[in-house]
């Protein structure tokens, strides 16, 4: 479909408000109807019309779907139910004997499904240090056809370069698929990088409001988009009006969002570091950090994430249950902040001693930063951390 002129400008923010794309028989609604319809009329035998079916395309999904692409700087974007529907439909592009490489530090449901589900249907899932390109090539058998990144990495924050392991795995023929969840497309666009494929979980930051769930990719290529629409509408993971709907609407306001999620979470970030009680902060935006220049090189900020680790297990049981602003909660990126235990819950169906593995012990804690009073999240964290240590027994 050709891009509105609205939607031509650089400007991110611009592009945000105006990315969907508003067909004029919508009588100049300036958001797009919600189709909620499952069939449609064809009004001519031998000219079938553009849409039949919603499981096979539907108009307000369909204009979430071309905004994410141009927000990606892709060929074509697809909708899922879910983040996980859509790395799963992802993994589809895969067949029995392939061999997938993915960063050792990942999602725990990403990890679950490449060595839980996709094993039934005989293909092999390898977890390497991806910040390591030379770890990633060696990695490399004649069957590998894909590399899966998460960068920033779930809980760690880990940072890969995009570029270089693109740039090897183009050279072995494997496609490089990168998870931006925790980015969006605001803060780094992995196809301009040499990735093949983004995908993104928008229950996060995309949606932004902890009222939906879904999942977006984007391809770069028409090759690729042609296989990920047939496996969109032969696996039917597809995602409904009402909820592309609300995605394109937390789109609108995705930069601001993000532009204060980040503001507060560097600050309470560089505070977390100089606190006794915190034994170490995992964010990029810290000097510090292994990945800081990396990121500085590939993304335009550091997020909203903060992940860190406390001296004890008794320590972050009375800080969790001291801890007033934050939800306790599975998710991230909403305006709400969230404060996850990813031992018993994103990373929890990792075996322990994987897990341990990698990074995500029983004191690690992740906090995704919201969009309330930054003086107010630092009081309650002061005082969560205070009573952690005054509360843990002798």
């Amino acid at each position: 479909m050709p891009v509105n002129a609205k939607t031509s400008t650089t400007s991110f923010g611009t592009k945000l408000v105006h990315a969907e794309s508003v067909d004029e028989n919508h009588f100049g609604a300036l958001s797009t109807p919600i189709y909620q319809v499952s069939t449609f009329h064809q009004f001519s035998f031998d000219e079938p019309g553009r849409f039949d079916y919603s499981r096979s395309g539907n108009p307000t999904r369909e204009a979430l779907e071309d905004a994410i692409a141009k927000l990606e700087g892709g060929y074509a974007g697809f909708a899922f139910s879910s983040g996980m529907a859509a790395i799963s439909s992802v993994l589809c592009l895969l067949s029995a004997g392939d061999h997938i490489l993915l960063s050792a530090d990942i999602y725990g449901g990403t990890y679950r499904a490449v060595t839980r589900l996709f094993p039934r249907f005989g293909i092999k899932a390898e977890f390497v240090d991806t910040t390591n390109v030379n770890a990633v090539e060696s990695a490399i058998l004649p069957e590998t056809r894909m590399v899966f990144l998460e960068t920033p990495s779930n809980p760690q924050m880990n940072i890969t370069d995009i570029k270089a392991v693109s740039e090897v795995a183009k050279r072995h023929g494997i496609i490089t698929v990168v998870d931006n969840t925790f980015m969006t497309p605001y803060l780094q666009q992995p196809l301009q990088l040499g990735a093949d494929v983004v995908v993104h979980s928008a229950t996060k930051y995309i949606g932004g409001h902890s009222d939906v769930v879904g999942g977006l990719v984007v391809a770069a290529t028409a090759e690729l988009a042609d296989e990920i629409k047939f496996i969109q509408n032969a696996f039917g993971a597809i995602l409904g009006p009402q909820d592309s709907w609300l995605m394109l609407r937390g789109l609108k306001t995705l930069k601001v969002r993000m532009d204060q999620h980040q503001k507060t979470a560097h600050s309470l970030a560089l505070w977390l570091k100089n606190r006794p009680e915190v034994k170490h902060v995992y964010y990029p935006g810290l000097p510090e950090h292994p990945g800081h220049e990396l990121a500085l090189q590939q993304a335009t900020g550091f997020g909203g994430i903060i992940s860190f680790v406390l001296h004890d297990i008794d320590q972050v049981k009375n800080f969790v249950n001291n801890i007033k602003i934050p939800a306790l909660a599975v998710s991230l990126g909403a305006v709400e902040s969230i404060l996850t235990y990813p031992a018993r819950m994103s990373h929890a169906s990792i075996p322990e001693d994987k897990r341990i593995q990698m990074g995500v012990t029983d004191t690690l804690l992740r906090l995704s930063v919201g969009l309330e009073d930054e003086e107010d999240l630092l009081n309650d964290l002061e005082q969560a951390l205070t009573s952690a240590v005054l509360s843990t027994p002798l």
